[in-house]
């Protein structure tokens, strides 16, 4: 009876994380401020492509198709080049993912709050942390929803325009790209829950949010250059071994930023001429084959890059978790 009991709650309480699930990605897909950066990220993404196919066919029409017809890589062009118009895919991606995440995290906890659901929620038979893991689940669903049709959508399109299929490495690149933007606009998404955990007021945690954002977009890049100009100082650089170790240590600041991390592993996947990361001596440049790297060798290098993404997601997530399991919630 008493294993009956249990298996009956859990089965319970399942339904009841799926349904808070469903109500939440029905509640983003309905809402005006998703609706809206949904059509942005769309016609971004599609000027992008457009303007990606123009380079390509400019190129080709002016008598370097050769050049293209020896690239086995010219797929993933799509999502890297652009004819100066318009930014490329990449870089909206990098713009505008982080804004899409804050705007679908940043009122997650704090607007129930001030409506006076979130107690009414409680008052329910389910445990605590459903609603916080329910918000955070349905808006990552709903970031795989978009970002996996964005990049199908593309390489449809790309082989309608241009009449070439991708090859198998292409399409595993672009998917790695895919999964790599998810957990991107992830980590945002948690910095803007956490804020809206922290902050009754939704104004509050979405401007600190955007302030994160603005800070390691613009800011952060800044106070790094000043302070490699004292790291690089002609007059203290004793040798080559020097240079590099200090180069390396400007490279580490950057890449305490998300947008670098994220900038980095792009560039490796969708970039496979691009054989490193960091400055090489002399030595390991003359000993290096000429040639793109593959597949396996390039998830190797963005390992770093990707886990430090990750684990700044899962610090985000939970210190929101641990604020929100410890305040209290009162009916208004």
């Amino acid at each position: 009876m008493d294993e009956n009991r249990k298996e009956s709650a859990q089965n319970d309480n399942r339904q009841a994380f799926m349904a808070i699930v469903r109500k939440e990605f029905t509640d983003s897909i309905r809402s005006w401020r998703i609706t809206i950066l949904l059509t942005i990220i769309l016609l971004a993404c599609f000027g992008s492509l457009y303007t990606a196919v123009t380079a390509i066919t400019s190129t080709m029409d002016s008598g370097a198709a050769e050049e293209f017809g020896n690239d086995s890589y010219l797929f993933l062009q799509l999502f890297t080049i652009s004819d100066g118009t318009l930014p490329s895919f990449i870089t909206f991606v990098g713009f505008l993912g982080p804004l899409f995440g804050i705007a679908l995290g940043f009122d997650a906890i704090n607007s129930e709050r001030n409506r006076g659901t979130l107690s009414r929620l409680m008052s329910q038979p389910i445990p605590r942390d459903y609603v916080l893991n329910a918000k955070f689940v349905a808006a990552l669903l709903l970031n795989i929803v978009l970002f996996f049709s964005l990049g199908f959508i593309v390489m449809a399109l790309g082989i309608l325009i241009l009449g070439i299929p991708p090859t198998l490495e292409e399409f595993l690149r672009i998917f790695s790209f895919l999964i790599l933007c998810i957990v991107y606009i992830a980590f945002w998404l948690n910095l803007g829950i956490l804020f809206s955990t922290v902050f009754k007021n939704s104004a509050t945690s979405a401007l600190s949010s955007i302030a994160v954002w603005i800070f390691f977009n613009i800011f952060y890049s800044m106070i790094v250059q000043l302070l490699s100009r004292s790291i690089m100082n002609p007059a203290q650089l004793t040798s080559m071994e020097d240079v590099v170790s200090r180069q390396g240590t400007v490279l580490n600041l950057m890449r305490i930023s998300p947008n670098y991390l994220f900038n980095e592993s792009t560039t490796i996947l969708l970039s496979p001429s691009v054989r490193s990361l960091g400055p090489l001596t002399m030595e390991q440049a003359s000993g290096a084959v000429a040639g793109p790297l593959p597949l396996s060798q390039s998830l190797l290098l963005i390992w770093p890059q990707l886990t430090g993404l990750i684990a700044a997601t899962l610090i985000c997530f939970a210190i929101a978790y641990v604020i929100f399991m410890r305040q209290e919630i009162r009916s208004n």
